[in-house]
C-alpha cells in the first residue's frame, strides 16, 4: 500500500474521530437518513452523468490510490541499456528471447514493434496512440470521484433543506425538532466528509498515479526508439536521463 496514502487516510479519519470522542460520543453523528441522501443520493446522481459500466468500473480504479506501484524509472533505464547492448551486438531478433521475462505489457509491445522491423515513427505513433487511450482511461476514473466530490456537498444541502422543512412544519411537537434538526446537520457533515477526505483526495492521487504512469511510458517509448535506430547505449542512456530529475540521475555500472 502507499504509505502516504495510508498516511492521510489515517490521520484526517483520526483527527475527526478524535475531535468527535473528545467532544461527546460516535453515536450522535450516526443517522440512516441522513446517510441515504448523502452517499445514496451521490452514487444516484452520478450514474446520471455516467453509464452504470463506467461508474461500477471506477470502483477498480480506486485500487490504484492505495496499491498501485510506481515503476522505478532507474530500472527501466537499466533494462533499456541492456536491451540496446545485446541489440547491438547480436542482431535485433535477439531480444525476442527476452519476451517472455516481461512483465511490462506496453514495454514489450514496443520490442516486439521493433523486432518486427517497423519504422521508428511508425511504432512511435502505435505507441502514443495506445497512451492516449490510457490516459483516457485514467482520467475518467478521477473525473468520476470529482464528480462525486461536487455533487456529495450539494445532496448534503438538500438533506438540510429537507431536515429544515420537517423541523418548521412540526414546531408545535417539540420531540420532533431534535431528529429533524440532527438530519439537517448531519448531512451537511456528511457531504463534506465525503467530499474532502475521500472523493476528492482519491481523484486528485489517481491523477498524480496518471502522471507517473505517462512520465513511464514516454520514457519507454523514447527507449524503443533509440533502440530500433541502433543508438549507443550511453545515448540510449542520455536520452532518457532528460525525463529523470538530475537529483536522480545515477549513471548505470
Amino acid at each position: 500500500m502507499d504509505i502516504a496514502t495510508l498516511l492521510g487516510v489515517v490521520s484526517a479519519f483520526g483527527l475527526v474521530l478524535a475531535a468527535i470522542f473528545m467532544g461527546s460520543g460516535l453515536g450522535l453523528f450516526i443517522n440512516i437518513p441522513a446517510l441515504m441522501i448523502v452517499v445514496g443520493g451521490t452514487i444516484g446522481v452520478t450514474m446520471i452523468n455516467y453509464p452504470l459500466k463506467e461508474v461500477f468500473g471506477v470502483l477498480k480504479v480506486v485500487k490504484n490510490a492505495f496499491f498501485a506501484r510506481t515503476s522505478d524509472p532507474g530500472e527501466l533505464i537499466e533494462r533499456l541499456m541492456a536491451f540496446s547492448a545485446k541489440s547491438r551486438k547480436e542482431g535485433i531478433l535477439s531480444l525476442e528471447n527476452e519476451l517472455a521475462g516481461m512483465d511490462d505489457a506496453f514495454l514489450k509491445k514496443g520490442v516486439q514493434l521493433s523486432i518486427d522491423g517497423l519504422e521508428p515513427l511508425e511504432i512511435s505513433n502505435l505507441l502514443e496512440v495506445e497512451m492516449d487511450f490510457i490516459k483516457s482511461r485514467h482520467q475518467l476514473g478521477a473525473e468520476i470521484f470529482t464528480t462525486m466530490g461536487t455533487y456529495a456537498p450539494a445532496m448534503g444541502m438538500i438533506g438540510t433543506l429537507i431536515g429544515l422543512v420537517q423541523m418548521l412544519q412540526n414546531m408545535d411537537d417539540p420531540s420532533t425538532i431534535g431528529p429533524a434538526m440532527a438530519v439537517a446537520l448531519l448531512t451537511t457533515f456528511y457531504g463534506s466528509v465525503m467530499a474532502n477526505i475521500v472523493c476528492m483526495p482519491i481523484a486528485g492521487k489517481l491523477r498524480t498515479r496518471s502522471k507517473e504512469e505517462m512520465l513511464i511510458k514516454e520514457m519507454t517509448v523514447a527507449g524503443i526508439i533509440s533502440l530500433s535506430n541502433g543508438d549507443n547505449p550511453r545515448v540510449l542512456e542520455q536520452k532518457l536521463h532528460a525525463f529523470v530529475p538530475p537529483k536522480q540521475r545515477e549513471p548505470a555500472v
